[in-house]
């Protein structure tokens, strides 16, 4: 297993286009990828699914990643960004093959895990607030960024964003609470 020092040393390895760095980088995070996904995903095929969608896009964008701050508080943006379009996808895919029929009733507590239909009900209320506002939230309250690291990792002040994560708590509260 390698230690966070070392995965930022590899992520600036893949940064610079090293050979074989993508590579090792992305066997080295997966586990914690999947992890992450499934704090957000209650499934696990959901949250298999968007792992596979943020390694892609890790790969694909690791370029992109100056080290402005740690590769893993890079890592847990891009996460969290994938793991809220799977759901946003599964959604869409639903209403599709369902032919129109409106989702399922929440789950019923007697029978699912209130985890997973808290979860559920969390993405929901997410997908309700302005994007900004979405991610500087997840990032806070579900991936446990702290403010210092949410305002270096969004190019905010940090007043700004704590802000965002109190607006965007104050809006998801009412969403789920039905208000």
């Amino acid at each position: 297993m390698l230690l966070a020092d070392d995965i930022d040393d590899l992520a600036r390895a893949a940064a610079r286009g090293e050979p074989g760095a993508v590579d090792a980088l992305l066997a080295a995070v997966r586990p914690e990828v999947l992890r992450l996904c499934a704090r957000l995903l209650p499934h696990r095929e959901d949250a298999e699914e968007a792992c596979q969608d943020a390694l892609l896009a890790l790969a694909r964008g690791i370029g992109r990643f100056e080290g402005r701050s740690s590769f893993h508080t890079w890592l847990y943006r891009l996460t969290a960004n994938r793991a809220r379009s799977t759901y946003r996808a599964l959604r869409r895919r639903w209403l599709v093959e369902s032919g129109g029929v409106p989702l399922p009733d929440p789950p019923d507590p007697r029978r699912t895990s209130v985890v997973a239909g808290t979860r559920l009900d969390l993405l929901d209320a997410l997908d309700a607030v302005r994007p900004e506002l979405a991610e500087a939230v997840t990032l806070r309250d579900v991936l446990g960024l702290n403010y210092r690291e949410i305002a270096a990792l969004l190019d905010l002040p940090e007043g700004t964003a704590k802000s965002r994560v109190h607006l965007a708590r104050r809006q998801v509260r009412q969403r789920m609470s039905g208000d």
